[in-house]
């Protein structure tokens, strides 16, 4: 396995643990707080060792509005939607919904880079689509999951959100390297996110709480640090349809984080439709 295989294998372990670290995160602290939290941790880290930021740096002009519409994608709008999902559903399905997003990527490249894409490929997308549905309609409100049906239908606006990041980054990396890359996201978020404090709907912390306080320290400090950077490297070293296919492990790596750790259950029809997703998504990568 290549050095960028690797990458993309550990960020999917990683961002499969960050459903489960959102989850114990929420116990304590507002969605808000939570995730400018974690980018402020990230730029924390960044900053630590900053002389990385800048190097191999080669800038072009008018690359700033891309990597703006990078940044708005993912981290700006990916976790709001990722935070209200978490809320409303099992950490185990959110992963589920994230199968879509090697799809998406698909449709964005055959209709924004115009490649020609098969119909096997097409047919995989439906067939992955039924399953995220089924799943969606199995759902039952629980104390984990008050509303799964919106829960699931954030996650996949998420998802949407990814794949401008992904097609975004994949341009980028032919002149920035994967920590520029990452800490600029770490940094548009911190400063995205500090007004969302002061509106109305956010609760501001008045105490500290030990174990969701390290949740917001691992998500800023190894998620968004080690598992973007870990991504964009495999994505500046593979093609992005095919860096994308490793986010096919995210549901298999949740559901077995979510079943062991939080002890969330499937029902028999729900895993029907988990498996009918990832069916769906391996026909389309094949």
């Amino acid at each position: 396995m290549s050095v960028p295989s690797i990458a993309l294998l550990l960020a999917a372990i990683l961002w499969s643990s960050s459903f489960i670290a959102l989850k114990f995160a929420f116990i304590a602290y507002d969605p808000m707080v939570v995730i400018f939290g974690r980018m402020l941790v990230a730029s924390i880290c960044f900053l630590a060792i900053g002389r990385r930021v800048t190097e191999t740096l080669h800038y072009h002009r008018g690359d700033y509005k891309l990597i703006v519409f990078m940044a708005f994608c993912e981290p700006c709008l990916y976790f709001i939607f990722e935070a209200k999902a978490i809320q409303n559903t099992t950490a185990s399905q959110a992963g589920m919904i994230t199968a879509m997003l090697p799809i998406l990527v698909m449709l964005a490249a055959a209709l924004i880079l115009k490649e020609h894409i098969k119909k096997k490929s097409w047919l995989g997308s439906i067939i992955a689509v039924t399953g995220v549905c089924w799943l969606t309609l199995e759902s039952s409100p629980s104390i984990d999951a008050p509303n799964p049906l919106l829960g699931n239908f954030l996650e996949f606006l998420a998802m949407v959100c990814a794949t401008g990041y992904t097609i975004a980054l994949k341009s980028l990396t032919e002149r920035y390297s994967a920590f520029f890359l990452t800490a600029m996201q770490a940094f548009i978020g911190c400063f995205f996110y500090f007004p969302l404090l002061f509106l109305p709907s956010t609760t501001l912390p008045t105490q500290l709480h030990i174990g969701p306080g390290l949740a917001i320290i691992y998500l800023g400090a190894v998620i968004t640090l080690a598992a973007y950077g870990l991504y964009n490297y495999g994505v500046k070293h593979l093609p992005a349809n095919k860096a994308a296919s490793y986010i096919n492990l995210i549901p298999i790596f949740s559901v077995i984080m979510g079943w062991s750790i939080l002890g969330e259950t499937f029902t028999l029809w729900q895993v029907c439709a988990g498996v009918l997703i990832i069916g769906g998504v391996y026909l389309t990568q094949k």
